[in-house]
């Protein structure tokens, strides 16, 4: 996996531990049940990698990351919901050290869209998963996001992270990518689907512009910015006080599209 292009700020941090199975693994939901074998990889923080373990158990659900710290968050989150059914392990999508058909599902979420070859890694996830599973990933899709009202300040936000992404060897716009991809990884029955996180109340705006905006102010994604070219720091401050501009609205509305497959080896 290249480097994570979002680093581990609290920005970033915030978005991730919001996530649940049911704000971003619902399309999963009907292929879980008591018994199976998960592979949760880029679990970060842990939050959906509970929610898998509670519906599989006493099913055991393996949670994989590529950056060590992030892996003791996930094993507080997890205890703090009284599981004994997850363990967790560095791991690389591009290489995973599991023997072939070790899962009954493989899960990925917001990982393709970062890592330098997206069909390598699926034709490994394809490896580790067992006849009769599923494979399962979903990725947000950057050039789909659309928000209301659009201050000017806030326009150059899109591209700028996009150069960033793609300078960092990802794909942004993976979302509308991934049925293609793992028709590369060889997967001839792939099922696709979307669905939309959608952000309006005072509290999501507040929330949603401080993680967005802010980390493009404090986190790798700013560094990397200006490392790159793409964009000064005063630039940057511009991009941050656009977004607050956003969320200032009453009428304000922020909707991110993601594709989903369910793909069985």
């Amino acid at each position: 996996m290249n480097a994570y292009t979002h680093g581990h700020h609290r920005t970033v941090l915030s978005a991730h531990q919001w996530r649940t199975v049911e704000n971003s693994a619902a399309y999963l939901v009907p292929h879980l049940r008591p018994g199976q074998d998960v592979l949760d990889i880029g679990c970060g923080p842990g939050t959906i990698t509970a929610g898998l373990a509670a519906r599989v158990a006493p099913g055991r659900v393996t949670a994989a990351d590529n950056a060590e710290g992030v892996l003791a968050d996930a094993a507080e989150a997890v205890a703090a919901q009284g599981l004994d059914n997850v363990s967790f392990e560095v791991a690389d999508v591009h290489a995973l050290h599991f023997p072939g058909a070790s899962f009954d599902v493989v899960h990925a979420h917001q990982v393709l869209q970062h890592v330098a070859d997206p069909v390598g890694a699926l034709r490994e996830m394809r490896r580790v998963c067992r006849p009769g599973g599923v494979v399962a990933v979903r990725e947000v899709d950057f050039g789909g996001m659309v928000w209301y009202p659009e201050p000017a300040a806030m326009a150059p936000w899109r591209d700028v992270y996009t150069a960033v992404a793609r300078g960092n060897g990802g794909e942004p716009h993976a979302g509308r990518r991934l049925r293609s991809w793992a028709m590369a990884a060889g997967f001839a029955d792939v099922t696709v689907t979307a669905s939309v996180w959608s952000y309006f109340t005072p509290e999501e705006r507040e929330w949603w512009s401080e993680s967005w905006g802010g980390r493009m102010v404090r986190s790798a994604v700013a560094d990397r910015a200006v490392e790159g070219g793409h964009a000064t720091r005063a630039e940057l401050d511009a991009i941050y006080a656009g977004w607050k501009e956003w969320a200032a609205a009453d009428d304000a509305w922020f909707g991110v599209p993601h594709g989903e497959i369910i793909c069985r080896p």
